[in-house]
């Protein structure tokens, strides 16, 4: 198995759980093995120490020095448009209808199952039509 995404400083990675949870971030520096300083200025997570574990890497890396100020970090952060590139992203779009789909009400559910049924059955009534068809031929 090769690997395309490795820890490296610039590395924009996302957090999977903890206080900061849904949050991009950037690796600013490695402390050790199993752990990393991270910084997302413009997700207001504040620079600090954080588990590899609670991090997934994403395949956006910003050309930052080793142990950057905030300030260097959020201009290269906004020139490589870090935040839209990650909105654009099917990642991301996923954990957006996920999210959509946990707050849904009952009965906002039994619309898309209503939905969802009379799409079916739109679609049905076509195939059938063109199946007709390709027998009268």
């Amino acid at each position: 198995m090769v690997f395309k995404r490795f820890v490296e400083i610039g590395r924009v990675s996302y957090i999977s759980f903890g206080p900061h949870a849904g949050k991009l971030v950037a690796i600013v520096d490695v402390i050790d093995q199993n752990r990393a300083l991270v910084d997302g200025p413009c997700t207001g997570v504040k620079r600090q120490a954080m588990p590899f574990k609670c991090m997934q890497l994403t395949d956006y890396v910003i050309k930052v020095p080793h142990s950057a100020r905030q300030k260097f970090v959020r201009r290269a952060w906004e020139k490589a448009e870090v935040s839209q590139k990650w909105a654009q992203s099917s990642w991301a779009k996923k954990i957006e209808a996920r999210q959509k789909r946990a707050k849904m009400s009952d009965f906002d559910r039994y619309k898309v199952m209503k939905a969802k049924r009379m799409r079916n059955k739109i679609i049905k009534h076509e195939v059938k039509k063109i199946q007709k068809e390709a027998a009268k031929k």
